[in-house]
């Protein structure tokens, strides 16, 4: 019985077991389920919180954003975009791409977006110019990037768009400039030149002479000095004005410098030449404004050159010294150089003073003058400063400076002179410092020179080569040269002192408003202009110009030195002025550097300790 009880109730435990396993999966199978429907909802609804940023972030962007589809039609825009381009939303989405793009940009990019659409690159940048609202165009840059389906079919452009017009205007102006003057707006010296030289060779290959006209205020200095450099910048953009009005559409008007323009006339008969040139000698003789309330009369002086067979340096060498003869014939004229009627002659003396110095250059043949300059506190040398001499013709006398440095700076020697000198300065220096001996010396550099890369590198070698302490070297720029060419010559002045060499500043105190440049300039010395130093003694006025210039001198820590000191009354006012040094005949005349060096200095420096009651 009892065997037979267990066998009936076996059966009814396993299906128990069978069902309780069957309940534990089914309760498995949905847990399961309701993870992941758990999961999916989570999954949507990081889709729609992502959507959502993306939608926030297109919409609030800082750029332009757009969705465009495949056939150029906007289907998204946000608010940067329509302020970009000026249209409300609705009207924007109302058009298409092409239609707001300005016709010669609509293709830009175009082998760009095929390789997007081929999945070769993920996205492209283009600069366009899109139709503003109000009628002009705005300069955009575009980042275009590209939406697929899951199946990897295009469906819509993404657009960045970024106003880049303020930096497309200051690109533009900036290479306005490579080519144009930026105080008058007409072509600068640099395009000139290139333009000149093509027409000179245009002119051999086809035997079409041109002609050149260099024009050149008269006393133009004088203007500035007396009515200051705003006046005469007024000036020289008047009469920038009246050149153009002279110049025909073909021409090329130019100014090359300081007062001096240039007026290219292609295909021009000599005789045509001159009758242009007359008529802006007639033109340029008037009153004209330099502000508000002055006007004045001006004059200039022309000179021509005709092109046929001369390169283009020497065609700007004759126009310029025929200019140079109509100043001395008595300004307010012009002067031709014509081939064809001999007028080689007055020419020929300035190429042969050119060839003359060449020669000496190559030859090494210059003389070196030097000229003390003398420190009034310490009745000692202070330094000299070098002075360069021509060879006289079959032993004559040797040339001043003013009898041929204009030749050399318009047939483009004076970089070679100014180099030279500053060679044989430091080689100077470096024989005295090998003897124990410190000398100072000055080089004066003209304005060719400011700026020039190769006078800078030659300057740092052979400050290098010959060990030398770079103080013993000072440099002197004019006042007008530094003012005239303000950019460059901060530019070289900080490169030269940041080798070491001292600065001065030359001819000072011309016009005052110099002395808003000099605190910008690293410059030791001011070397005030000598027609404020002739007749001190007995000149008040001078005396409190003077007075001034060394107070302010002092009060940005720059010392001063007085040129042109003739007598021991005039040198005796300066140090209770409180002058640091001075030069001129009364301390000692310029003599050849053989004279003076190097038992010449002991001389010197004994001469100057007798002058100490002065």
């Amino acid at each position: 019985m009892a065997g037979s009880k267990r066998s009936t109730n076996r059966p009814h435990r396993e299906g128990t077991k069978k069902l309780a396993a069957l309940n534990a999966q089914l309760q498995q199978e949905i847990a399961a389920r309701d993870r992941a429907e758990k999961t999916r909802m989570e999954v949507e609804q990081g889709h729609r919180d992502v959507l959502g940023r993306f939608e926030s972030a297109f919409d609030n962007a800082p750029i332009g954003m757009a969705l465009v589809d495949m056939n150029g039609r906007w289907l998204q825009v946000n608010a940067a975009l329509c302020r970009i381009i000026g249209y409300p939303e609705d009207e924007l989405k109302a058009t298409t791409l092409d239609a707001i793009t300005h016709p010669d940009d609509v293709n830009l990019a175009a082998d760009d977006l095929q390789q997007l659409l081929a999945g070769q690159i993920r996205s492209y940048q283009v600069e366009k110019r899109y139709h503003h609202a109000w009628g002009h165009y705005v300069w955009v840059l575009l980042t275009v990037s590209l939406v697929r389906d899951g199946e990897g079919r295009a469906l819509h452009l993404i657009e960045q768009v970024q106003d880049i017009s303020e930096s497309k205007e200051l690109t533009r102006r900036l290479e306005f400039f490579v080519d144009h003057d930026f105080l008058t707006g007409l072509y600068n010296r640099r395009y000139f030149e290139r333009e000149l030289a093509r027409e000179v060779e245009r002119a051999k290959r086809y035997g079409t002479p041109g002609a050149l006209l260099v024009v050149d205020l008269d006393h133009f200095k004088d203007i500035n000095d007396s009515l200051g450099h705003k006046a005469g910048d007024n000036l020289l953009k008047n009469v920038a004005g009246v050149l153009k009005q002279r110049a025909r559409q073909v021409d090329v008007l130019s100014r090359l410098g300081g007062d001096e323009f240039a007026l290219l006339l292609p295909q021009t008969t000599a005789d045509h030449a001159e009758i242009v040139a007359d008529e802006i000698v007639k033109s340029l003789n008037q009153r004209m404004a330099v502000d508000m309330d002055r006007s004045i009369v001006i004059t200039a002086s022309v000179g021509v050159g005709i092109s046929d067979g001369l390169t283009d340096t020497e065609l700007l060498a004759y126009a310029d010294l025929a200019m140079y003869e109509a100043k001395q014939n008595g300004r307010n004229r012009f002067a031709v150089y014509r081939p064809v009627k001999g007028g080689r002659q007055h020419v020929s003396a300035r190429l042969a003073e050119a060839e003359r110095i060449r020669r000496a250059l190559e030859e090494d043949r210059l003389l070196l003058y030097a000229q003390p300059v003398m420190d009034l506190r310490a009745n000692t040398l202070h330094n000299y400063e070098l002075l360069v001499r021509l060879p006289g013709e079959r032993g004559g006398d040797p040339l001043l400076p003013n009898a041929f440095l204009y030749v050399a700076e318009r047939f483009g020697l004076i970089q070679a002179i100014d180099a030279w000198v500053a060679r044989e300065a430091i080689r100077l220096i470096a024989e005295h410092a090998r003897a124990g001996q410190r000398l100072v010396l000055s080089v004066n550099l003209s304005g060719a020179s400011i700026g020039d890369p190769k006078l800078l590198a030659l300057l740092v070698e052979r400050l290098d080569e010959a060990k030398v302490d770079p103080a013993c070297l000072i440099f002197e720029l004019t006042e007008t040269v530094a003012i005239g060419n303000i950019e460059q010559a901060k530019d070289f002045a900080a490169r030269l002192h940041s080798c070491g060499c001292q600065l001065a500043l030359d001819d000072f105190g011309v016009g005052f408003a110099s002395f808003y440049y000099l605190k910008n300039f690293p410059f030791d010395y001011i070397k005030i202009d000598g027609g404020f130093i002739r007749g001190i003694a007995s000149d008040r006025v001078n005396q409190m110009v003077v007075q001034a210039i060394v107070t302010i001198a002092q009060g940005l820590g720059k010392k001063t030195v007085a040129e042109f000191v003739a007598d021991e009354e005039s040198a005796s006012l300066l140090r209770t002025i409180g002058l640091d040094c001075v030069q001129g005949y009364f301390i000692g005349e310029p003599q050849p550097i053989a004279k003076i060096l190097p038992t010449g200095a002991l001389r010197m420096a004994r001469k100057m300790a007798d002058h100490k009651s002065v």
